[in-house]
Protein backbone atom coordinates (compact mmCIF):
# COMPACT_ATOMS: atom_id res chain seq x y z
CA UNK A 1 0.00 0.00 0.00
CA UNK A 2 1.65 3.24 -1.17
CA UNK A 3 1.78 6.59 0.64
CA UNK A 4 1.16 9.98 -0.88
CA UNK A 5 3.87 12.61 -0.46
CA UNK A 6 2.39 16.07 -0.04
CA UNK A 7 3.84 18.42 -2.65
CA UNK A 8 4.73 21.91 -1.48
CA UNK A 9 6.27 25.10 -2.83
CA UNK A 10 8.72 26.97 -0.61
CA UNK A 11 9.41 30.65 0.04
CA UNK A 12 12.24 32.17 2.05
CA UNK A 13 11.77 35.58 3.63
CA UNK A 14 14.90 37.44 4.77
CA UNK A 15 14.63 40.47 7.01
CA UNK A 16 16.83 43.16 8.56
CA UNK A 17 16.07 46.10 10.81
CA UNK A 18 17.76 49.02 12.56
CA UNK A 19 21.01 48.85 10.63
CA UNK A 20 21.65 52.52 11.56
CA UNK A 21 24.13 52.90 8.70
CA UNK A 22 26.50 50.21 9.93
CA UNK A 23 28.01 49.90 6.48
CA UNK A 24 30.63 47.43 7.72
CA UNK A 25 27.84 44.81 7.95
CA UNK A 26 26.11 45.57 4.66
CA UNK A 27 28.50 43.57 2.49
CA UNK A 28 27.86 40.51 4.68
CA UNK A 29 24.11 40.99 4.40
CA UNK A 30 24.34 41.31 0.62
CA UNK A 31 26.46 38.16 0.38
CA UNK A 32 23.96 36.21 2.48
CA UNK A 33 21.04 37.40 0.34
CA UNK A 34 22.91 36.48 -2.85
CA UNK A 35 23.68 33.00 -1.51
CA UNK A 36 20.02 32.38 -0.68
CA UNK A 37 18.86 33.56 -4.10
CA UNK A 38 21.49 31.44 -5.83
CA UNK A 39 19.63 28.31 -4.70
CA UNK A 40 16.97 29.12 -7.27
CA UNK A 41 13.95 29.14 -4.98
CA UNK A 42 11.70 32.13 -4.26
CA UNK A 43 13.23 34.66 -1.85
CA UNK A 44 11.75 37.93 -0.54
CA UNK A 45 14.06 40.37 1.25
CA UNK A 46 12.67 43.10 3.51
CA UNK A 47 14.01 45.91 5.74
CA UNK A 48 12.05 47.30 8.67
CA UNK A 49 13.51 50.81 8.89
CA UNK A 50 16.27 52.87 10.47
CA UNK A 51 18.56 51.68 7.70
CA UNK A 52 19.83 55.27 7.52
CA UNK A 53 21.61 57.03 10.36
CA UNK A 54 23.22 60.41 9.82
CA UNK A 55 25.95 59.62 12.31
CA UNK A 56 27.65 57.70 9.49
CA UNK A 57 29.86 59.69 7.14
CA UNK A 58 28.45 57.82 4.13
CA UNK A 59 24.86 58.77 5.00
CA UNK A 60 25.56 62.35 6.05
CA UNK A 61 27.79 63.08 3.07
CA UNK A 62 25.32 61.66 0.55
CA UNK A 63 22.07 62.55 2.37
CA UNK A 64 21.10 58.89 2.26
CA UNK A 65 22.01 58.13 -1.36
CA UNK A 66 24.70 55.69 -0.22
CA UNK A 67 22.09 53.69 1.70
CA UNK A 68 19.79 53.56 -1.31
CA UNK A 69 22.61 52.27 -3.49
CA UNK A 70 23.30 49.50 -0.97
CA UNK A 71 19.62 48.52 -0.78
CA UNK A 72 19.46 48.33 -4.56
CA UNK A 73 22.66 46.32 -4.94
CA UNK A 74 21.60 43.93 -2.15
CA UNK A 75 18.30 43.16 -3.85
CA UNK A 76 15.70 44.22 -1.30
CA UNK A 77 12.08 43.73 -2.37
CA UNK A 78 10.38 46.21 -0.01
CA UNK A 79 11.26 48.42 2.95
CA UNK A 80 9.55 50.66 5.46
CA UNK A 81 10.88 53.78 7.18
CA UNK A 82 11.95 54.27 10.75
CA UNK A 83 12.16 57.48 12.71
CA UNK A 84 15.77 57.90 11.62
CA UNK A 85 14.60 58.27 8.02
CA UNK A 86 11.35 60.07 8.75
CA UNK A 87 12.62 62.62 11.27
CA UNK A 88 16.23 63.30 10.33
CA UNK A 89 15.46 64.02 6.68
CA UNK A 90 12.81 66.32 5.26
CA UNK A 91 10.10 64.77 3.06
CA UNK A 92 11.73 66.52 0.10
CA UNK A 93 15.11 64.96 0.86
CA UNK A 94 13.51 61.54 1.19
CA UNK A 95 11.74 62.09 -2.12
CA UNK A 96 15.06 62.80 -3.79
CA UNK A 97 16.82 59.65 -2.54
CA UNK A 98 13.87 57.24 -2.67
CA UNK A 99 13.33 58.19 -6.31
CA UNK A 100 16.42 56.06 -6.98
CA UNK A 101 15.20 53.06 -4.96
CA UNK A 102 14.31 49.94 -6.95
CA UNK A 103 11.72 48.63 -4.51
CA UNK A 104 8.63 50.11 -2.79
CA UNK A 105 8.74 52.05 0.47
CA UNK A 106 5.68 50.85 2.38
CA UNK A 107 4.15 52.70 5.32
CA UNK A 108 0.45 53.03 6.05
CA UNK A 109 0.45 55.65 8.79
CA UNK A 110 2.35 58.51 7.15
CA UNK A 111 0.84 61.23 4.98
CA UNK A 112 1.44 64.89 4.29
CA UNK A 113 -0.35 67.55 6.32
CA UNK A 114 -2.89 68.03 3.50
CA UNK A 115 -3.78 64.32 3.57
CA UNK A 116 -1.90 63.38 0.42
CA UNK A 117 0.50 60.44 0.25
CA UNK A 118 4.10 61.34 -0.67
CA UNK A 119 5.04 60.19 -4.16
CA UNK A 120 7.85 58.04 -2.74
CA UNK A 121 5.55 56.13 -0.40
CA UNK A 122 2.99 53.31 -0.77
CA UNK A 123 0.39 52.31 1.81
CA UNK A 124 0.83 48.66 0.79
CA UNK A 125 2.57 46.57 -1.84
CA UNK A 126 2.35 43.14 -3.42
CA UNK A 127 5.73 41.55 -4.05
CA UNK A 128 5.93 38.55 -6.39
CA UNK A 129 8.65 35.95 -5.91
CA UNK A 130 8.35 32.82 -7.99
CA UNK A 131 4.69 31.87 -7.86
CA UNK A 132 4.23 33.52 -4.46
CA UNK A 133 2.44 36.80 -3.90
CA UNK A 134 3.53 38.48 -0.67
CA UNK A 135 1.36 41.30 0.66
CA UNK A 136 3.39 43.97 2.43
CA UNK A 137 2.09 46.48 4.98
CA UNK A 138 4.24 48.92 6.93
CA UNK A 139 3.93 51.07 10.04
CA UNK A 140 6.32 53.47 11.73
CA UNK A 141 6.59 54.91 15.23
CA UNK A 142 4.03 57.74 15.63
CA UNK A 143 6.13 60.67 16.83
CA UNK A 144 3.29 63.00 15.90
CA UNK A 145 4.64 66.24 17.41
CA UNK A 146 7.95 65.89 15.59
CA UNK A 147 6.48 64.87 12.24
CA UNK A 148 4.07 67.81 12.36
CA UNK A 149 7.03 70.22 12.28
CA UNK A 150 8.12 68.66 8.98
CA UNK A 151 4.68 69.06 7.43
CA UNK A 152 3.91 65.38 7.92
CA UNK A 153 0.85 63.86 9.59
CA UNK A 154 1.39 60.54 11.33
CA UNK A 155 -1.71 58.43 11.90
CA UNK A 156 -2.68 56.06 14.68
CA UNK A 157 -0.96 52.84 13.56
CA UNK A 158 -3.71 50.62 14.97
CA UNK A 159 -6.80 52.47 13.74
CA UNK A 160 -7.46 50.94 10.31
CA UNK A 161 -5.03 48.04 10.25
CA UNK A 162 -7.66 45.29 10.30
CA UNK A 163 -9.40 46.78 7.26
CA UNK A 164 -6.07 47.05 5.42
CA UNK A 165 -5.25 43.43 6.19
CA UNK A 166 -8.69 42.24 5.09
CA UNK A 167 -8.34 44.01 1.74
CA UNK A 168 -4.84 42.72 1.09
CA UNK A 169 -5.52 39.18 2.31
CA UNK A 170 -7.73 38.41 -0.70
CA UNK A 171 -4.95 39.17 -3.17
CA UNK A 172 -1.94 37.33 -1.75
CA UNK A 173 -0.55 34.11 -0.31
CA UNK A 174 1.18 35.68 2.68
CA UNK A 175 0.58 38.94 4.58
CA UNK A 176 3.65 40.53 6.18
CA UNK A 177 3.67 43.62 8.40
CA UNK A 178 6.91 45.64 8.51
CA UNK A 179 6.57 47.19 11.95
CA UNK A 180 8.90 49.94 13.09
CA UNK A 181 6.78 50.33 16.23
CA UNK A 182 8.60 48.26 18.83
CA UNK A 183 7.95 44.86 20.39
CA UNK A 184 5.06 45.86 22.73
CA UNK A 185 3.11 47.22 19.76
CA UNK A 186 3.95 44.16 17.65
CA UNK A 187 2.54 41.86 20.34
CA UNK A 188 -0.56 44.04 20.65
CA UNK A 189 -1.19 43.91 16.89
CA UNK A 190 -0.68 40.14 16.77
CA UNK A 191 -3.34 39.71 19.45
CA UNK A 192 -5.91 42.10 17.99
CA UNK A 193 -5.63 41.87 14.18
CA UNK A 194 -6.52 38.72 12.27
CA UNK A 195 -4.97 37.69 9.00
CA UNK A 196 -1.32 38.74 9.44
CA UNK A 197 1.06 35.83 8.93
CA UNK A 198 4.28 37.61 9.93
CA UNK A 199 5.13 40.71 11.92
CA UNK A 200 8.74 41.67 11.28
CA UNK A 201 9.72 44.17 13.95
CA UNK A 202 12.20 46.87 14.75
CA UNK A 203 12.63 50.21 16.55
CA UNK A 204 13.22 48.75 20.03
CA UNK A 205 16.24 46.77 18.76
CA UNK A 206 14.87 43.50 20.14
CA UNK A 207 16.64 40.31 19.15
CA UNK A 208 14.13 37.48 19.12
CA UNK A 209 16.31 34.37 19.09
CA UNK A 210 13.05 32.45 19.32
CA UNK A 211 10.12 33.89 17.36
CA UNK A 212 6.88 34.55 19.24
CA UNK A 213 3.61 32.94 18.20
CA UNK A 214 0.55 34.99 19.13
CA UNK A 215 -2.69 33.49 17.86
CA UNK A 216 -1.84 32.68 14.22
CA UNK A 217 0.77 35.41 13.77
CA UNK A 218 4.51 34.94 14.06
CA UNK A 219 6.49 37.88 15.51
CA UNK A 220 10.17 38.11 14.53
CA UNK A 221 12.97 40.65 14.85
CA UNK A 222 16.70 40.71 14.12
CA UNK A 223 18.18 43.02 16.76
CA UNK A 224 20.27 45.93 15.51
CA UNK A 225 23.22 47.11 13.42
CA UNK A 226 23.07 44.19 10.95
CA UNK A 227 24.68 41.75 13.35
CA UNK A 228 21.95 39.24 12.45
CA UNK A 229 19.65 38.60 9.53
CA UNK A 230 16.31 36.88 9.96
CA UNK A 231 15.39 33.88 7.81
CA UNK A 232 11.87 32.48 7.59
CA UNK A 233 10.91 29.32 5.68
CA UNK A 234 7.34 29.13 4.37
CA UNK A 235 5.66 26.21 2.60
CA UNK A 236 2.51 26.28 0.45
CA UNK A 237 0.49 23.15 -0.16
CA UNK A 238 -0.01 22.85 -3.91
CA UNK A 239 -3.47 21.37 -3.47
CA UNK A 240 -4.98 23.49 -0.69
CA UNK A 241 -2.86 26.61 -1.44
CA UNK A 242 -2.49 27.07 2.31
CA UNK A 243 0.80 28.64 3.46
CA UNK A 244 2.52 27.52 6.66
CA UNK A 245 5.51 29.00 8.46
CA UNK A 246 7.76 25.97 8.90
CA UNK A 247 10.82 27.52 10.47
CA UNK A 248 12.19 30.90 11.60
CA UNK A 249 15.73 31.62 12.68
CA UNK A 250 18.36 34.30 13.11
CA UNK A 251 21.70 33.99 11.36
CA UNK A 252 24.61 35.76 13.03
CA UNK A 253 26.81 37.73 10.66
CA UNK A 254 30.00 37.80 12.72
CA UNK A 255 33.54 38.71 11.74
CA UNK A 256 34.03 35.41 9.92
CA UNK A 257 30.93 35.86 7.72
CA UNK A 258 31.66 36.25 4.01
CA UNK A 259 31.25 39.79 2.68
CA UNK A 260 30.46 40.83 -0.89
CA UNK A 261 33.76 42.34 -2.09
CA UNK A 262 32.13 44.37 -4.86
CA UNK A 263 29.66 46.01 -2.45
CA UNK A 264 32.47 46.65 0.03
CA UNK A 265 34.37 48.39 -2.78
CA UNK A 266 31.32 50.52 -3.62
CA UNK A 267 30.86 51.45 0.07
CA UNK A 268 34.51 52.52 0.24
CA UNK A 269 33.89 54.80 -2.75
CA UNK A 270 30.82 56.26 -1.01
CA UNK A 271 32.97 56.91 2.04
CA UNK A 272 35.58 58.82 0.05
CA UNK A 273 32.93 60.79 -1.85
CA UNK A 274 31.23 61.71 1.43
CA UNK A 275 34.51 62.92 2.90
CA UNK A 276 34.96 65.16 -0.12
CA UNK A 277 31.41 66.50 0.11
CA UNK A 278 31.90 67.32 3.79
CA UNK A 279 35.04 69.36 3.17
CA UNK A 280 32.91 72.45 2.61
CA UNK A 281 33.83 75.26 5.03
CA UNK A 282 30.98 75.68 7.52
CA UNK A 283 32.45 78.16 10.02
CA UNK A 284 35.61 79.70 11.41
CA UNK A 285 36.71 79.45 15.04
CA UNK A 286 38.80 82.25 16.53
CA UNK A 287 40.66 79.79 18.78
CA UNK A 288 40.61 76.24 20.09
CA UNK A 289 37.65 75.43 22.36
CA UNK A 290 38.02 72.51 24.74
CA UNK A 291 35.28 70.33 26.18
CA UNK A 292 35.19 68.85 29.67
CA UNK A 293 32.62 66.21 30.65
CA UNK A 294 32.99 66.73 34.40
CA UNK A 295 32.90 70.50 34.68
CA UNK A 296 32.26 73.69 32.74
CA UNK A 297 34.15 74.20 29.48
CA UNK A 298 34.18 76.74 26.67
CA UNK A 299 32.85 74.37 24.02
CA UNK A 300 30.08 73.23 26.34
CA UNK A 301 29.17 76.86 26.93
CA UNK A 302 29.20 77.55 23.19
CA UNK A 303 26.80 74.65 22.66
CA UNK A 304 24.48 76.03 25.34
CA UNK A 305 24.68 79.47 23.73
CA UNK A 306 23.79 78.01 20.35
CA UNK A 307 20.62 76.41 21.73
CA UNK A 308 19.53 79.54 23.59
CA UNK A 309 20.12 81.90 20.66
CA UNK A 310 18.45 79.58 18.15
CA UNK A 311 15.57 78.13 20.18
CA UNK A 312 14.95 80.81 22.80
CA UNK A 313 14.12 80.49 26.47
CA UNK A 314 15.18 82.37 29.59
CA UNK A 315 18.23 80.12 29.68
CA UNK A 316 19.42 76.84 28.17
CA UNK A 317 20.46 73.44 29.53
CA UNK A 318 22.40 70.95 27.38
CA UNK A 319 24.79 68.11 28.20
CA UNK A 320 28.48 68.30 27.32
CA UNK A 321 28.47 64.69 26.07
CA UNK A 322 26.86 65.92 22.84
CA UNK A 323 30.31 66.98 21.60
CA UNK A 324 32.98 64.29 21.16
CA UNK A 325 36.11 66.41 21.35
CA UNK A 326 37.63 69.87 21.16
CA UNK A 327 36.96 72.39 18.41
CA UNK A 328 40.21 73.40 16.71
CA UNK A 329 41.01 76.95 15.65
CA UNK A 330 40.63 78.18 12.08
CA UNK A 331 38.39 76.88 9.33
CA UNK A 332 35.78 74.34 10.41
CA UNK A 333 34.41 72.03 7.72
CA UNK A 334 31.01 70.33 7.67
CA UNK A 335 32.81 67.04 8.22
CA UNK A 336 34.56 68.36 11.32
CA UNK A 337 31.26 69.53 12.78
CA UNK A 338 29.69 66.17 11.96
CA UNK A 339 32.54 64.28 13.64
CA UNK A 340 32.38 66.61 16.64
CA UNK A 341 28.60 66.49 17.06
CA UNK A 342 27.16 63.47 15.20
CA UNK A 343 23.92 62.97 17.13
CA UNK A 344 20.64 63.67 15.30
CA UNK A 345 19.46 65.70 18.29
CA UNK A 346 17.11 68.67 17.84
CA UNK A 347 16.58 71.68 20.11
CA UNK A 348 13.33 72.40 21.88
CA UNK A 349 11.87 74.80 24.43
CA UNK A 350 9.93 73.54 27.45
CA UNK A 351 8.42 74.95 30.62
CA UNK A 352 10.04 73.48 33.73
CA UNK A 353 9.43 73.81 37.44
CA UNK A 354 12.31 75.21 39.45
CA UNK A 355 12.60 72.06 41.56
CA UNK A 356 13.22 69.94 38.47
CA UNK A 357 15.84 72.38 37.19
CA UNK A 358 17.63 72.43 40.55
CA UNK A 359 17.61 68.65 40.82
CA UNK A 360 19.15 68.27 37.38
CA UNK A 361 21.86 70.79 38.32
CA UNK A 362 22.57 68.75 41.46
CA UNK A 363 22.85 65.59 39.35
CA UNK A 364 25.29 67.37 37.05
CA UNK A 365 27.75 67.42 39.96
CA UNK A 366 27.61 63.62 40.39
CA UNK A 367 29.96 61.23 38.54
CA UNK A 368 27.16 58.68 38.10
CA UNK A 369 25.53 61.21 35.77
CA UNK A 370 28.50 62.84 34.07
CA UNK A 371 30.07 59.44 33.35
CA UNK A 372 26.80 57.70 32.48
CA UNK A 373 26.80 55.61 29.29
CA UNK A 374 23.69 56.34 27.27
CA UNK A 375 22.33 54.74 24.12
CA UNK A 376 19.29 55.52 22.01
CA UNK A 377 17.09 58.63 21.86
CA UNK A 378 19.29 59.95 19.06
CA UNK A 379 22.33 60.23 21.36
CA UNK A 380 25.57 59.15 19.70
CA UNK A 381 28.03 60.32 22.37
CA UNK A 382 30.29 58.25 24.60
CA UNK A 383 29.00 59.57 27.93
CA UNK A 384 26.26 61.88 29.18
CA UNK A 385 28.54 64.62 30.55
CA UNK A 386 27.63 67.52 32.82
CA UNK A 387 25.05 70.20 32.17
CA UNK A 388 26.13 73.31 30.29
CA UNK A 389 24.06 76.46 30.48
CA UNK A 390 23.69 79.90 29.01
CA UNK A 391 21.70 82.65 30.70
CA UNK A 392 21.96 80.94 34.10
CA UNK A 393 24.54 81.43 36.86
CA UNK A 394 25.07 78.60 39.33
CA UNK A 395 26.75 78.88 42.74
CA UNK A 396 27.68 75.53 44.27
CA UNK A 397 29.66 73.88 47.09
CA UNK A 398 31.34 70.53 46.38
CA UNK A 399 32.01 70.02 50.10
CA UNK A 400 28.29 69.77 50.79
CA UNK A 401 26.47 66.39 50.59
CA UNK A 402 25.05 65.27 47.22
CA UNK A 403 21.77 66.96 46.32
CA UNK A 404 22.61 69.81 48.72
CA UNK A 405 25.41 71.41 46.72
CA UNK A 406 23.53 74.03 44.71
CA UNK A 407 23.51 77.22 46.78
CA UNK A 408 21.81 79.37 44.19
CA UNK A 409 20.92 79.34 40.52
CA UNK A 410 19.69 82.54 38.91
CA UNK A 411 18.95 84.15 35.58
CA UNK A 412 19.68 87.80 34.95
CA UNK A 413 16.21 88.60 36.34
CA UNK A 414 15.38 86.12 39.07
CA UNK A 415 16.52 83.31 41.33
CA UNK A 416 15.39 79.77 40.48
CA UNK A 417 12.71 78.91 43.03
CA UNK A 418 11.31 75.35 43.40
CA UNK A 419 7.66 76.31 42.87
CA UNK A 420 8.10 78.75 39.99
CA UNK A 421 8.04 77.98 36.26
CA UNK A 422 10.74 78.79 33.72
CA UNK A 423 10.96 78.63 29.95
CA UNK A 424 14.09 76.62 29.09
CA UNK A 425 15.87 75.91 25.82
CA UNK A 426 17.07 72.31 25.85
CA UNK A 427 17.27 69.06 23.84
CA UNK A 428 14.55 66.77 22.54
CA UNK A 429 16.21 63.68 24.02
CA UNK A 430 15.64 64.99 27.55
CA UNK A 431 11.89 65.06 26.93
CA UNK A 432 12.00 61.26 26.57
CA UNK A 433 13.48 60.83 30.04
CA UNK A 434 17.01 60.18 28.77
CA UNK A 435 19.94 61.37 30.87
CA UNK A 436 18.74 63.99 33.32
CA UNK A 437 15.32 62.52 34.07
CA UNK A 438 13.67 65.49 35.74
CA UNK A 439 14.06 67.52 32.55
CA UNK A 440 11.45 65.20 31.00
CA UNK A 441 8.79 66.77 33.24
CA UNK A 442 8.58 69.87 31.09
CA UNK A 443 5.28 71.05 29.67
CA UNK A 444 4.25 73.26 26.74
CA UNK A 445 6.96 71.69 24.59
CA UNK A 446 8.02 73.38 21.37
CA UNK A 447 10.24 71.18 19.20
CA UNK A 448 12.34 72.61 16.38
CA UNK A 449 13.13 70.57 13.26
CA UNK A 450 15.05 69.80 11.09
CA UNK A 451 18.12 71.57 12.53
CA UNK A 452 20.58 69.41 14.49
CA UNK A 453 22.95 70.63 17.19
CA UNK A 454 25.82 70.75 14.69
CA UNK A 455 23.77 73.17 12.60
CA UNK A 456 23.29 75.35 15.68
CA UNK A 457 27.02 75.26 16.42
CA UNK A 458 27.72 76.42 12.89
CA UNK A 459 25.33 79.34 13.29
CA UNK A 460 26.75 80.27 16.70
CA UNK A 461 30.32 80.25 15.41
CA UNK A 462 29.20 82.78 12.82
CA UNK A 463 27.75 85.13 15.45
CA UNK A 464 30.19 87.97 16.30
CA UNK A 465 31.53 87.67 19.85
CA UNK A 466 30.14 84.16 20.44
CA UNK A 467 33.53 82.53 21.11
CA UNK A 468 34.51 85.26 23.58
CA UNK A 469 31.19 84.88 25.40
CA UNK A 470 31.83 81.16 25.82
CA UNK A 471 34.75 81.90 28.15
CA UNK A 472 32.48 83.62 30.70
CA UNK A 473 31.87 81.38 33.73
CA UNK A 474 28.39 80.06 34.47
CA UNK A 475 29.30 77.74 37.35
CA UNK A 476 31.08 79.21 40.40
CA UNK A 477 32.36 77.10 43.28
CA UNK A 478 32.47 78.60 46.78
Amino acid sequence: MGSTIEEVDTLTILHTNDLHSHFEQMGKIAAFIAAEKAQGKPVCTLDIGDHMDRMAIETEGSLGAANINVLNRSGYDAITIGNNEGLTFTPEQLGDVYAELNCPVVCGNIQMADGSIPTWLQTHAVVESGDFKIGILGLTAPFADFYRLLGVHVLDPFAHLQEQVNELRQQVDVVVLLSHLGLPSDERIAGMVEGIDLILGGHTHHLLTEPIWIERTLVCAAGKFGRHIGKIHIERNRNSKICTVVHAELVELNESAFSDPELDRVIAIHHEEALQNLKRIAAVSERELDVDYEKESELGNLLAQSVRHFAGGEFSLVNSGQVLGSLPPGEITEGMLHALCPSPINPCVVTLQGRDILRSLEQSLLPEYTEKKLTGFGFRGERLGGLCTDGLSVLYDLEAPPYSRIIEARTSDRVIEPDESYRVGTLDMFTFGAGYETLSRGTDKSFILPEFLRDLLRLELGRPGAVSEASALRWTQV
